[in-house]
């Protein structure tokens, strides 16, 4: 009796402590918008990225670290062994992700390109602005904003459309025997 008792509570602690994407959004979602509206970021980018970036809060170093954005840099935390940096609290890493957005002239252009409603265009410039080494970061975040409807922390005005995506320019990859053809053809072109 005392074994399933205390299986029990380790069961209710663990449970306690995991929670859900939609918990996760529940918990998060007014801070975001705080921001939103502070700085015109769209909320719905702030949670899809923190949704992304730390597995809505079950990463390792969301959970010991504070960190929901994947923000690398020096950390106190004695618990884990990590290059990313730490927080005092989750607020604090959400702040710094848009404080981080201002302060690089890459992203710093983007909150005068782009208004707080269109959450497919600021995902595609992050990504453009190397916020992430995947070429398909963006989509990525985008998926998570239209399948959790994150587009409505936005407080979007009732007869907003939504503007088309800028395409996602990447550099394509040429096959091994084009890119010597490629190399050979400039070097011998050069040659005296």
């Amino acid at each position: 009796m005392k074994n399933i008792l205390f299986l029990v509570l380790i069961l209710s602690i663990f449970s306690a402590k995991a929670q859900n994407t939609e918990e996760y959004i529940a918990t998060n979602a007014y801070h975001a918008q705080y921001l939103m509206q502070k700085y015109g970021l769209p909320a719905s980018i702030i949670l899809g990225v923190a949704i992304h970036e730390s597995a809505a809060g079950k990463s390792k170093i969301a959970r010991f670290l504070n960190n929901h954005f994947g923000v690398k840099g020096s950390n106190t935390n004695s618990e884990i062994n990590s290059s990313y940096r730490d927080y005092p609290s989750v607020d604090s890493s959400y702040t710094h992700f848009v404080s981080f957005l201002l302060s690089r002239k890459y992203f710093n252009v983007l909150f005068g390109k782009y208004n707080p409603y269109d959450y497919k265009n600021w995902a595609y410039g992050i990504q453009k602005g190397g916020y992430a080494s995947s070429r398909t970061w963006a989509n990525q975040v985008v998926a998570i904003i239209k399948k959790y409807e994150l587009f409505q922390y936005d407080n979007r005005p009732a007869n907003y459309l939504e503007v088309p995506s800028e395409p996602l320019i990447t550099k394509k990859k040429l096959p091994i025997s084009a890119k010597k053809k490629s190399t050979s053809l400039t070097r011998s072109k050069h040659k005296p």
